[in-house]
């Protein structure tokens, strides 16, 4: 499975933008779809996932509420509506997906993913 993402930029505080991840290859086998994030000088941490097959989603208690994971199946997409944006949520985007099924405690660690795309900047101006 391939993954590529999209759609991050500079947005002053308060704006929103949109991420997409297009997968392609052995699309079949994905079980879950996540968003991750990393700031300059941290960890990684999860955003957000959303089930392939009943899209449940999923959400960091950070950005529930302000983000909405989504999926479309047909186009192979998942997409992070990001809304009220605040400077803390400057990172690089990154979308995941698992290969097999796990656990839901793995939704949330990336340890439980084994496709990941290349990352896309957002960058929240105050």
């Amino acid at each position: 499975v391939q993954l590529q993402a999209s759609g991050g930029g500079l947005v002053q505080a308060g704006g929103s933008l949109r991420l997409s991840c297009v997968a392609s290859g052995r699309t079949s086998s994905m079980y879950v779809m996540g968003w991750f994030r990393q700031a300059p000088g941290k960890e990684r941490e999860f955003a957000g996932a959303i089930s392939w097959s009943a899209g449940s989603t999923y959400y960091a208690d950070s950005v529930k509420g302000r983000f909405t994971i989504s999926r479309d199946n047909a186009k192979n997409t998942v997409s992070l509506q990001m809304n009220t944006l605040k400077p803390e949520d400057t990172a690089v985007y990154y979308c995941a997906a698992q290969g097999k099924y796990r656990d839901i405690y793995y939704y949330t660690r990336g340890v439980g993913y084994d496709y990941w795309g290349q990352g896309t900047q957002v960058t929240v101006s105050s």
